[in-house]
């Protein structure tokens, strides 16, 4: 499997992560509620979550505050966001199984329900399909996988600059100094390998899902649920 450069193995991105989030993502912590009341409808009150990209630790704790008897395999590439995340989790640490790696690192399950909060979009197109896979095989029948990541039109150019430009609109917005804005639009363009809202849908349902719905949209941001 190739290994794509994590760019939260930077101490820098680690250090404003939990601070920058909320601003760069339109309705943050939302989108975990969101997911929370997906998961609520098929997974049982001790359920087991699988939560793909956790470091920082925002998403599962969100899911454990919410639901006191569920439990969490957390799995991320980064050992310092994974720290973040067992700091930002404080007491509900007790009831998550860290696992530093990618998803071919992750426990067999079968899990109630897995996520991947703003992570996919650092994967290409291959990739994020085997990631999905690896995922669906890890759930029980029928279980929700919910995803929220950078994904807007590709296809034309002019289509493309025009929602990057209300990106980083939103970002100084925000409150997001102007030069760091430019950072973030050119990490975007040159080192995140966005994909289309329609070959997003494909990779969910090449990877094996059925009755894939978009729950949320956001500017450059959406959400789908599948399920195994």
């Amino acid at each position: 499997m190739t290994v794509i450069r994590n760019p939260f193995d930077d101490a820098g991105h680690v250090a404003m992560y939990a601070e920058r989030a909320a601003q760069m993502v339109p309705a943050y912590r939302d989108i975990h509620r969101l997911a929370t009341v997906l998961i609520a409808e098929h997974a049982p009150p001790d359920a087991r979550i699988l939560v793909l990209g956790a470091g920082g630790g925002m998403e599962t704790r969100a899911f454990a505050e919410a639901q006191p008897g569920w439990a969490f395999d957390a799995v991320d590439p980064s050992a310092a966001m994974l720290e973040l995340a067992a700091q930002h989790l404080g007491p509900h640490a007790a009831r998550v199984r860290m696992h530093c790696g990618y998803i071919d690192d992750a426990p067999p399950g079968p899990f109630a329900a897995a996520t991947s909060l703003l992570t996919l979009h650092f994967l290409p197109y291959d990739q994020r399909r085997h990631t999905a896979a690896q995922v669906r095989q890890r759930l029980a029948p029928g279980a929700p996988f919910v995803v929220a990541h950078l994904s807007f039109p590709q296809h034309d150019d002019a289509e493309r600059q025009l929602w990057m430009e209300r990106h980083a609109a939103n970002l100084v917005a925000a409150g997001i100094d102007a030069s760091d804005v430019e950072k973030a639009r050119t990490a975007i363009s040159t080192q995140v390998p966005v994909l289309s809202p329609e070959q997003d849908r494909a990779v969910l349902r090449e990877a094996g899902f059925t009755d894939i719905t978009e729950f949320f949209s956001a500017f450059t941001f959406r959400g789908w649920v599948g399920y195994a």
